[in-house]
Parts: C-alpha cells; structure tokens; sequence
C-alpha cells in the first residue's frame, strides 16, 4: 500500500489554514493509501457510483467471491448473470465489460495518465463510456493520489462541509469555490478527513 508523501506537509499546512479541519486532523488518525492497482480502482469507482458507501461495500464483496479476484482475465469470464446477481444494474455491467476489455487489450495507458494534469486526466478518463467526472476523480484520489482532487459532486463530502461549515445542504457554488481556493494545494487531503468524520471507516477505492 502507497501513501502520499506530501501528507505530513499538508496535515500542516491546513491545520494553519482552517481551525475545523484541524481538530479533524487531530481527531482521526491514518492518511489516504493506494492499491497501486489501475483496474481494481476503476472498477470499484464504477461499483461505487450513486450509490451509498455500505451499498457500494455489498456489491464489491460479492464480485470479489464471485471473480475469486478482481483481475480484468478473472472479471471477462463471468456472464452478465453473474455480475448481476451481485446487485449491479444493467449499466453498470456494461461500463464493466467495456473497462474490463480495455485493460485486457492495454487501450488505458496508465502510464500516459500519469503525465497529465488533473484537468486533461479528468477528460481522458471521461472518454470511456461509463466512466463520468465523479468516478475519473475518485481514479486520480485513490490511485494516483494527488493531491488536490475536489470531488464537488460527491454526496459524502457535500453533507461533511455542510455539517461542518454550517451551510445549506448541498453547499452552492460560491461555498465550493471558497473552501477550493482556502484548501488548495491540498483539497485531497481536506476531502480525506471530511469523510472520515461522516464515515468511520476510511473509503478506499
């Protein structure tokens, strides 16, 4: 498991910057780690779409007894029939099979993703069919691990600044911006802690 080399840095440098999130950094112990594992990440990403983090749990635990393990080979063997008796919608089974032939025939460079900014990893990311701004962030957060992903369309983060923040539920744009530009270079980390303060276990993708 890989872990962000910049976390100590950034624990610093928002515990200066805003007096709520360092209490929160205070509070919950750990940081954000990796698999190092392009198509576990994606994929789990794809499960974890609009849905809650315990719904989302379910279904990948049956898909990984029913796989035996989340490989792209394990995952193209099993019929639409099996990945749907694991709870996954009929979308969702196509945007696995699209993914999962991608890996197999190497059309998803990793490597390439990794030399791209956040803004054009996004869009290169978001031409895979299944695959939206949302889930292409949650691929940057939790494998690639850098540090100033701002999932704004994430209901656990929305609800966490709302609780913490005091504001309407979901924050508008204006709030988004603001808590960007105040968490920056490091909104990763600021979203890490605001979900481990709704969610006691850590998510991890």
């Amino acid at each position: 498991m890989a872990k962000p080399l910049y976390w100590k840095k950034a624990k610093t440098h928002l515990s200066k910057k805003d007096k709520i999130l360092r209490k929160l950094i205070i509070k919950y112990k750990g940081s954000l780690v990796s698999r190092d594992d392009a198509y576990y990440s994606l994929l789990k990403s794809i499960v974890g779409q609009q849905i809650s983090v315990a719904a989302a749990n379910s279904v990948w635990k049956k898909l990984e007894k029913k796989a035996n393990k989340i490989r792209p080979l394990k995952i193209s063997k099993l019929s639409k029939r099996q990945l749907s008796s694991c709870g996954l919608s009929r979308q969702k089974i196509e945007y696995i099979k699209i993914i999962t032939k991608k890996f197999i025939d190497k059309s998803i460079s990793v490597r390439k993703l990794k030399q791209l900014s956040d803004e054009d990893a996004i869009k290169y990311l978001t031409t895979i069919k299944g695959v939206g701004k949302w889930t292409a962030e949650m691929f940057l957060f939790f494998n690639q691990l850098r540090p100033n992903i701002f999932p704004v369309q994430d209901i656990g983060l929305l609800r966490a600044i709302s609780i913490h923040y005091k504001t309407k539920y979901p924050p508008n744009s204006s709030q988004l911006n603001y808590f960007r530009n105040k968490w920056s270079p490091y909104c990763t980390v600021a979203t890490w802690y605001l979900w481990r303060s709704i969610d006691p276990v850590p998510v991890k993708y």
